[in-house]
Order: C-alpha cells, then structure tokens, then sequence
C-alpha cells in the first residue's frame, strides 16, 4: 500500500502542468472568440454602411423625379409597383431606422474593444509581431538565419 501512495502523488504531479497549459489555451480561445465578435459587429456594421449609403443614393435619385411616377420596390423578395411618392417616405424611415442601428453597433464596437483590453491586460496576454521578432533574433547574433514571420500570441 504505501508504493501505491508515491505513485499518485507522482500521477498528481504530473498531472498539474496540463491543467496550466490548458488554462493558457483557455485563455487564448477567450481572447480569439472576444475578437471573433468584434470582427462579427465591424462586419455587420460595414454591411449597414453600405445599405445605408445605398438608400441615400437612391433617395437622391427619387427626390429628382416627379412623385406620380411608377417606381417599383423589393419587398420581401417581392416585385412590388408603387410611385414614388410612395416609397420616398419609407425609404426615408429606413434610413433613419440604419442610422440608429449603425451608432448602436459602433458604441457595442468601442466597448467589445475595451473589453478585449481589459482582457489582455487582466490576463497579461501580449503581442510579437514579425519587425519585433526579426530584431529580436539579430540582436542575439542570430542574424544570418533568415527572419519568420510569424505573429506569435504570449500569454
């Protein structure tokens, strides 16, 4: 009984380095999935802009055009003939509608990047990037081997 003890003290300790290591792994598929959603808002956000800019353009367009005119629109995958005078208005309320939602989006942008810092300096996660590493290598006299370019996550 007492050689069985020392054994799973010994299965203990080697046992606690992959817990640490998987706690930095944690710690970096955290941090890749605060910046995935933050690549997912900016997206989101680019895609609002151009339809936002998209209704302006055509806003111009109609407000140049008689109002009894035939115009048609896209509703729900649906062809629908209206005038313009018609559509002006709702276009209108659209792109107020997409002017809200673009400001909700970057304030939820600006925050999701403060918590992303808040989450590198919590977790002491820092950066190399490929101009650090390569200097990095040339001033250990590693200078002859040629440079990776490699950005390297540390935690």
């Amino acid at each position: 009984m007492a050689s069985n003890q020392p054994k799973k003290s010994n299965m203990a300790a080697a046992s606690a380095p992959p817990k640490k290591v998987k706690s930095q792994e944690a710690t970096i598929a955290g941090f890749n999935a605060l910046r995935n959603e933050q690549r997912n808002i900016a997206s989101k956000l680019y895609e609002l802009d151009c339809d936002l800019n998209e209704h302006k353009v055509v806003m111009e367009n109609l407000k140049k055009i008689a109002g009894g005119r035939k115009c048609f629109r896209m509703i729900g995958g649906v062809l629908v003939e209206t005038t313009v005078k018609d559509v002006l208005p709702n276009l209108q309320v659209n792109s107020d509608q997409l002017s809200q939602t673009i400001e909700a989006l970057n304030s939820k942008l600006v925050e999701k990047g403060k918590e992303i810092v808040d989450y590198k300096e919590k977790n002491n996660i820092q950066f190399q990037v490929p101009d650090k590493i390569a200097e990095e290598d040339e001033s250990e006299g590693k200078s002859d081997a040629a440079p990776q370019k490699v950005g390297v996550l540390a935690t």
